[in-house]
């Protein structure tokens, strides 16, 4: 994969450098600059390398027109603030105001395009559309890098399409996610234990298929874990069940079992009368909670029994959260993994998402952690040993 060093002598030039800053928003209140916080690197080294940085992104699901509410202005504005220098954003994405923010740019300093999905082309499904969209981004730079690791794993213009129009090469995120995720897919040391969380089993079928030929351990938590607790024959009360997907995770459980690849599920439940913060909440066995009752949480043997299985593992990968972590009442399960995981002595990566979002929610130091990754479906792509249109189209 070419890296920024591939590019040669940038000093002079206009850089156009596709980052992810699609951050969660209160209002225009970023509640969570991780992706801002890790953009900045790629950026620093541009500008030390003489360049002047053209910054184009993402927020949101506009609706392929311009939408205020979906506005970079905030990733603007933070992102000048961990740089300590200005950046000017343009009032659109390849039109005049981008132009006359472009022309007006001088080496060492920073410009920003309006959110590239405000036009329709970002994400269409014409490839002709797509080109002609990276075409008009191409006229503004020179070269391009491919720093928004969240969206490697689509075909998408400024992501994709640019990267043929431009001398192009991995930013520096890009190229520690693809090594550190690269660890624990191509040549894991062992034990090599995966926890899989999150809502549904659905979002996670082809990791969980190629795991079983990968992995030593799978940990199952969150609200998939209730698939594989009717798969067994329980009850499941009101929790959250995909029933068309019980006959897939009984095969799952079967090939597990075939090949010797450890399943552990949680043996207790925190179980609720509602989904709410102030939820009544008791812990049941997991082969009995109630028929008027729903699983929030893995309960405390469960997290003690999850804590053993991470202990003396050397690789750890870590995609979803064991529970509803925003709610206290329910972020204990989560909590007992991302210590465990800061307590082993393997390597560990944090697969984004809503586990990324819930380390820093829930206070713990990012530092303790091997890598924690900017990408939730992209890291989950990795793992599932697809190829990411992002990734592939920078190879030498």
């Amino acid at each position: 994969m070419k890296t920024i060093d591939s590019l040669g002598d940038l000093a002079g030039k206009k850089v156009l450098v596709r980052s992810d800053l699609n951050v969660p928003l209160d209002g225009t209140t970023i509640t969570d600059d991780g992706r801002v916080r890790a953009s900045v690197p790629t950026i620093q080294k541009l500008l030390d390398a003489g360049a002047a940085v053209i910054v184009t992104a993402h927020l949101g699901r506009p609706k392929g027109e311009p939408d205020a509410k979906y506005s970079l202005a905030p990733a603007a504005a933070r992102l000048a603030e961990l740089l300590g220098r200005p950046v000017t954003l343009a009032e659109d994405l390849v039109g005049d105001s981008a132009k006359a923010v472009v022309a007006a740019l001088e080496p060492g300093q920073v410009a920003m395009l309006e959110n590239v999905r405000f036009d329709a082309r970002e994400t269409s499904k014409v490839d002709e559309e797509r080109e002609a969209l990276a075409a008009e981004l191409a006229e503004l730079a020179d070269a391009f890098v491919s720093d928004g690791f969240g969206v490697v794993h689509r075909k998408q213009a400024s992501v994709y399409d640019i990267a043929k129009k431009l001398p192009a090469a991995a930013g520096t995120l890009v190229e520690k996610e693809v090594v550190s995720l690269g660890k624990a897919v191509t040549d894991p040391a062992r034990p090599y234990a995966v926890v899989l969380g999150g809502s549904k089993v659905s979002d996670k079928l082809g990791v969980i298929a190629n795991l079983l030929t990968k992995a030593d351990r799978l940990l199952i938590g969150g609200g998939m874990v209730f698939t594989f607790l009717a798969a067994k024959g329980y009850e499941v009360g009101s929790s959250l069940l995909e029933s068309d997907q019980i006959d897939t995770v009984k095969g799952y459980l079967a090939t597990a079992e075939e090949s010797g690849v450890e399943i552990v599920l949680p043996t207790d439940i925190v179980a609720a009368d509602k989904f709410a913060a102030d939820a009544d909440a008791l812990v049941v066995a997991a082969d009995a909670i109630p028929a008027d009752r729903m699983g929030l949480d893995i309960g405390p043997d469960s997290a003690a029994l999850f804590a053993s299985k991470l202990a003396d593992a050397k690789t750890i990968v870590w995609n979803g959260p064991m529970g509803v972590f925003e709610m206290e009442a329910f972020a204990a399960g989560t909590k007992a993994v991302a210590q465990a995981m800061i307590d082993s002595e393997g390597f560990s990566v944090v697969g984004g998402g809503d586990s990324a979002a819930a380390v820093r929610l829930l206070g713990f130091d990012e530092a303790g952690f091997g890598h924690i990754s900017t990408g939730g479906g992209a890291s989950l792509e990795l793992l599932e040993g697809k190829v990411l249109p992002g990734l592939a189209v920078l190879e030498d």
